[in-house]
């Protein structure tokens, strides 16, 4: 069995889970509520304070979503109760971000401003000029939305300027060497 998906789920306090009969799992929390739907063919049991996912054979293509629903319904139990951030770094000289009500205004060398809104789901902060936070719920949603704000200027090689994760390590290249 997979060692991921055999693992039960821990359900905190405050969390209320329902199955429907079309393996549509919702998590309530109070942080919010998410809802996906999981593979018919894998089984979802909750026991009190517990979820246990099984699958039915062991034929690839059910190993395969065994340990991927198991993480899924993970996720959604840990986004409703604590929830998920990403930590963006904008390095470079006048590269910036601000807040100007819900939208993340940045200067990032371009002639013009980058402007993005939040969503519903997701929030963000900017504790200082160089470093802005995205907090969720969902854990796609909020590593899709980090994925887009550092698309805007991802770290070039040479002097590692532009948009990165905190734990990334952008790797550096030497530059041109002069002449004799």
């Amino acid at each position: 069995m997979s060692r991921i998906g055999r693992t039960p789920i821990a359900v905190p306090a405050g969390v209320d889970i329902k199955v429907s009969e079309t393996n549509v799992v919702t998590v309530k929390g109070p942080k919010g509520t998410l809802e996906r739907a999981i593979c018919p063919d894998i089984s979802i049991n909750v026991d009190g304070a517990t979820i246990n996912v099984t699958r039915p054979t062991d034929e690839p293509r059910h190993r395969s979503l065994h340990g991927l629903s198991r993480s899924l319904v993970s996720n959604m139990v840990t986004g409703v109760s604590d929830g998920f951030k990403k930590e963006l770094d904008i390095v470079g000289i006048g590269y910036r971000a601000t807040k100007e009500g819900n939208r993340l205004v940045m200067n990032l060398g371009f002639s013009h401003q980058v402007i993005i809104e939040e969503t519903e789901n997701i929030t963000i902060d900017v504790p200082s000029p160089n470093k802005v936070i995205i907090n969720g719920i969902d854990k796609q949603e909020v590593g899709q939305f980090a994925a887009d704000i550092r698309k805007k200027r991802p770290p070039e090689p040479y002097k590692g300027k532009g948009v990165k994760y905190s734990t990334e390590v952008v790797r550096r290249k030497e530059g041109k060497t002069g002449s004799k």
